[in-house]
């Protein structure tokens, strides 16, 4: 492609919309039920390393144990209730994904996300057209490309 001073070669952002299917539907459900499941793991995860730190903090401790082995502890335990408060707001989140997933009306178009694109200009072309372009998927194939492309 030739690029003389009347032509630029730019880049803009084009919005992805999906057209909700019962298989996008499902799709979308089965990825934040695998994102609840990641969470949860790492819950459980964060939960048995908490113990073993604790129980050998303990084990290396003197008894009873004192002031400074105690303030370790509740150090940890403060840690992992942050740690822990993280993990089920991201779950709370995810659980709210997939309740408005669950909402959604079949042949709905939702917002996918954005992937970038190189797009040539010419003297004349009316930019702000040229920046409103959008794909529309179903089932992860193009249906339409709204816009001056």
């Amino acid at each position: 492609m030739d690029v003389s001073p009347s032509h630029l070669l730019l880049k803009r952002s084009v919005n992805v919309k999906a057209i909700v299917t019962p298989r996008w539907k499902e799709e979308a459900q089965q990825q934040l039920q695998a994102q609840i499941n990641q969470v949860d793991n790492q819950l459980q995860q964060l939960e048995m390393q908490a113990q073993r730190m604790i129980s050998e903090i303990q084990k290396q401790s003197l008894k009873p144990p004192g002031p400074e082995t105690v303030q370790q502890i509740e150090s940890i335990q403060v840690q992992v209730n942050q740690k822990k408060s993280e993990f089920l707001e991201q779950k709370n989140q995810v659980l709210q994904q997939l309740q408005q997933v669950q909402t959604l009306d079949l042949d709905q178009e939702v917002n996918q996300g954005q992937i970038e694109s190189v797009f040539r200009v010419e003297v004349g072309d009316n930019l702000i057209e040229k920046m409103q372009v959008e794909v529309l998927l179903r089932d992860g194939v193009v249906e339409e490309i709204r816009g001056d492309v």
